[in-house]
């Protein structure tokens, strides 16, 4: 029962509504003035107080000012008879949760008492009972997906309402958990079906290697000035968090394409700004490829993979390109802008969430803040609304720019270890091995005999890739207690999921 205290000088003419309140299982307790009001709050636990704004002492907005010191967490609602503009500005400035104009009726009143002390339980019983109606229409697309197209509005419903249930405790979240991993046991097995002759047709997805020919160029061509970011490790979810940070700034096109395989850096966003499958970047310019056991970072030849693309497509745009590892990094990129006027095409790869993902993994600390997919969201929104990520949207719609926003690829938290041997030149990848003489389940996993038919180098001639599917991730035999246990509930990349493959490509138009 929720408790209720109601200050007011003429509150014995309010008993009507009072008994209202009662015979809805609410608990009123009644004063006449603002002092008593003050005094009742630290005798008793209410749960809200209604505030009379005209009472002669100690007035609404001083009694608000008193309540707001002492306990700022009870949520206050002020009725006055005065529609002063002045008086309901100050009353809202005073972050109060309601303002009602006199006279108010008893459904008013229940109105507003519902609204600041159940909406929460009443939202979350609403979208619950939603949920359950979709529950079978969702099940039905996820048996009858067949298509990529299927398969991306399923993710966008299952993102949806993961989102909407994550709004409240509720009791659905282990059903739509399950109905994630049926949805990824079927992606998987349709891109086992589909990723061969998505390599070697014309008729296939919108897919890493392209995205600059089909969003980047068609953009420069129309003669605006365009900002391609790359958020490294960002999936849908993740990007359906921030976006509100950014719909005051732009106007939003969200759309999705699908990763190569292996989702990880050294391949899939190589192909973003090579504008080619990794064995045509191997083959055509070796000087820029890095093969996983070098010492070599994987990624240090992004802005001379630019320029070969740029150049192949015979282009003369001018182009820069900045990787930010930090807020620092930001706020010096924002500094330079003004420099850049004259530069088509800037490219900004900001590499927090990677970090992130690998920080979760070897720190406890960052384990337990990000124990699940909502605390991970949570923390990637936390970071863009505090570190220098909004101010250069903002500072990017100011002066003008479409923004393209993307990732090379998502990931996908694991849970189920599978046995793997290879042999010490086996590259470290945990939902993704690329080695020869690898021992394996083949019913576990996707694997790829004849790598260049993908697209991909081969380090050995009998170089086998071989793919984690689900929520599973490569394990040793060679201990394997201790290796289970250090990884499982880590958030992974490199393999096939809904989560790794079918990523945000987003285009921002300035306001």
């Amino acid at each position: 029962m929720a408790r209720i205290l109601w200050a007011d000088d003429e509150i014995d003419l309010l008993k009507p509504h009072i008994l209202f309140l009662q015979n809805k299982g609410y608990d009123v307790d009644t004063v006449s003035n603002g002092l008593d009001a003050v005094e009742a709050l630290e005798h008793r636990t209410y749960d809200l107080i209604m505030l009379d704004e005209n009472m002669p002492g100690l007035s609404g907005l001083e009694t608000l000012a008193r309540i707001n010191q002492s306990h700022p967490e009870v949520p206050v609602i002020m009725i006055t008879k005065s529609e002063e503009e002045n008086i309901m500005n100050q009353a809202i400035g005073s972050q109060i949760a309601d303002y009602l104009i006199k006279p108010v009726n008893p459904n008013q009143i229940l109105l507003s008492l519902k609204k600041n002390l159940q909406s929460q339980q009443l939202v979350a019983q609403q979208t619950t009972s939603v949920y359950q109606q979709e529950f079978q229409k969702i099940t039905a697309m996820i048996n009858s997906a067949s298509s990529i197209e299927d398969f991306m509005e399923l993710y966008r419903q299952l993102v949806f309402w993961e989102l909407k249930l994550a709004e409240g405790d509720s009791s659905m979240d282990e059903l739509l958990s399950l109905q994630k991993r049926d949805a990824n046991s079927n992606f998987c097995k349709f891109v086992k079906r589909e990723y061969e002759d998505w390599i070697t047709s014309d008729d296939h997805p919108l897919m890493s290697y392209e995205l600059f020919k089909h969003k980047v160029f068609p953009l420069l061509d129309a003669g605006e000035k365009v900002c391609f970011i790359l958020i490294d490790n960002f999936r849908l979810d993740q990007w359906r968090i921030v976006q509100p940070l950014l719909s005051e700034y732009f106007n939003v096109e969200e759309d999705l394409y699908t990763t190569i395989l292996p989702t990880s850096t050294q391949f899939a966003r190589n192909a973003i700004f090579a504008g080619l499958m990794p064995l045509q970047i191997a083959t055509m310019y070796p000087q820029y490829w890095v093969e996983e056991d070098e010492d070599e970072g994987l990624n240090v030849h992004e802005s001379e993979l630019i320029r070969t693309q740029i150049e192949r497509y015979r282009r003369k745009d001018k182009f820069s390109y900045t990787k930010i590892n930090d807020s620092q990094g930001g706020e010096k990129f924002i500094r330079q802008l003004p420099h850049l006027k004259d530069t088509q095409l800037s490219v900004v790869v900001l590499n927090f969430i990677d970090m992130l993902s690998h920080a979760r993994t070897e720190s406890k600390m960052i384990r337990e803040l990000a124990n699940n997919d909502a605390a991970y969201r949570s923390l990637t929104e936390s970071w863009f609304r505090h570190s220098s990520a909004v101010d250069i949207f903002r500072e990017l719609a100011r002066r003008g720019y479409k923004v393209i926003v993307t990732t090379d690829h998502g990931t996908i938290r694991v849970d189920n270890p599978i046995k793997v041997v290879g042999d010490r030149n086996t590259n470290t990848n945990l939902r993704y091995k690329v080695g020869k003489n690898l021992n394996y389940n083949k019913k576990q996993v996707y694997e790829m005999k004849d790598p260049k038919r993908f697209g991909l180098p081969m380090p050995n001639l009998s170089s086998t890739y071989i793919f984690a599917c689900n929520e599973d991730f490569f394990s040793y035999p060679n201990n394997y207690n201790y290796y289970v246990q250090y990884y499982n509930g880590t958030f992974q990349h490199g393999g096939i999921s809904l989560q790794e493959m079918i990523v945000p490509v987003v285009t921002l138009s300035p306001k």
